[in-house]
């Protein structure tokens, strides 16, 4: 199966090809993983709604989603799945990860802009410890 364009009819196909585990034993655990999508969506809606960034746990969400689906995958996914509101968001810290492809066919990317808040606190990350 082609798959040009991820939509909400085709993004569990699509997800289900490209996943790699190899830890993997049951089809419960790809579940778990695809339930971090929804986890991310949770902890960026909390923060357009309060202001409150929980920047680690949304940055380990975002790697292991990267780890088992690919670079490439794993964002094209995640555009297709979360509120184009959420967009800025996700882009500031796939860029932040140097995670962020030039192009997926779900998105135009360079047109969504960076948030500055989350920029400002991850350029501060590592001196938070």
């Amino acid at each position: 199966m082609k798959f040009d364009m991820i939509t909400e009819e085709n993004y569990m196909l699509f997800a289900m090809k490209v996943y790699e585990n190899p830890q993997c034993k049951s089809v419960q655990e790809f579940h778990e993983d695809m339930n971090r999508i929804k986890y991310l969506k949770r902890l960026f809606k909390k923060y357009k709604s309060t202001g409150v960034l929980r920047e680690r746990l949304i940055l380990n969400h975002i790697i292991i989603l990267y780890n088992v689906f690919g670079i490439q995958a794993a964002t094209r996914i995640l555009f297709a799945r979360l509120d184009k509101e959420l967009h800025p968001i996700l882009k500031t810290f796939l860029v932040f990860l140097h995670m962020f492809p030039d192009n997926i066919p779900e998105t135009d990317l360079v047109s969504i802009p960076l948030d500055k808040r989350i920029t400002d606190r991850l350029r501060n990350f590592d001196k938070d410890e």
